[in-house]
């Protein structure tokens, strides 16, 4: 029987990979304008997934002020370019600040103002490698059926937060962000061409490789 670890080594855990004085200043900035990023361990667990994919193309939902894109793009490979939307081009401003001082080049990071919805169907169909989404809790599903179409065979989509505070594993929690989040849990675990593993890192990170399956 595998028994929870404990506070003390959850804590080691999430700090193993060190963050340093560029994701420091980012998440400042996030703390400023009231965005919360993904933790370090989450965002370690991006970059680990960016480059055993040696991805090339990858997309993000939700900006923020750049924590998470930072960290995928040192796992990508060096002329991997980082697709992100968000609808707060204030957030992305502040990206790309995160972006310059951690020596990222320019055309490295293609920032889309907008809603993900409305900007994610003019992206190409299976030209991804990750899609990281981390935007309206609500929208995760949609995000899903989006993120099958993005996908390469062999991709990988990501959702942070698929723990929600601890209230997905609790029935008695039924707000509206909450139901979302335990919809998309079924779904990715009953779904037929994806391979899915649920990370308790950070607030609950949702992987899940899209598989090959030949039409029927």
């Amino acid at each position: 029987m595998v028994t929870a670890p404990k506070p003390a080594s959850w804590t080691y855990s999430e700090a193993y990979v060190a963050e340093d004085t560029v994701l420091a200043n980012a998440r400042a900035r996030a703390e400023e304008v009231g965005v919360a990023p993904i933790g370090s361990g989450g965002g370690a667990a991006l970059r680990f997934l960016a480059s055993v994919l040696d991805a090339r193309a990858v997309v993000e939902i939700g900006t923020g002020t750049g924590v998470s894109g930072l960290w995928l793009l040192r796992g990508m490979r060096p002329d991997g370019v980082l697709t992100s939307v968000d609808t707060e081009a204030e957030h992305q401003r502040l990206a790309r600040e995160t972006f310059t001082e951690g020596g990222i080049p320019a055309q490295r990071s293609r920032l889309i103002p907008g809603a993900a919805l409305e900007v994610l169907p003019r992206l190409t169909d299976g030209h991804y490698d990750i899609v990281f989404c981390d935007g309206d809790k609500q929208e995760y599903p949609e995000y899903l059926a989006e993120a099958l179409r993005l996908l390469r065979p062999g991709g990988v989509v990501v959702f942070d937060n698929a723990l929600w505070h601890d209230r997905v594993a609790d029935p008695a929690q039924r707000d509206p962000d909450t139901i979302a989040i335990r919809e998309l849990c079924r779904v990715v675990g009953e779904h037929e061409s994806l391979v899915p593993v649920l990370l308790p890192v950070g607030d609950g990170l949702l992987a899940a490789k899209k598989v090959w399956l030949p039409e029927g």
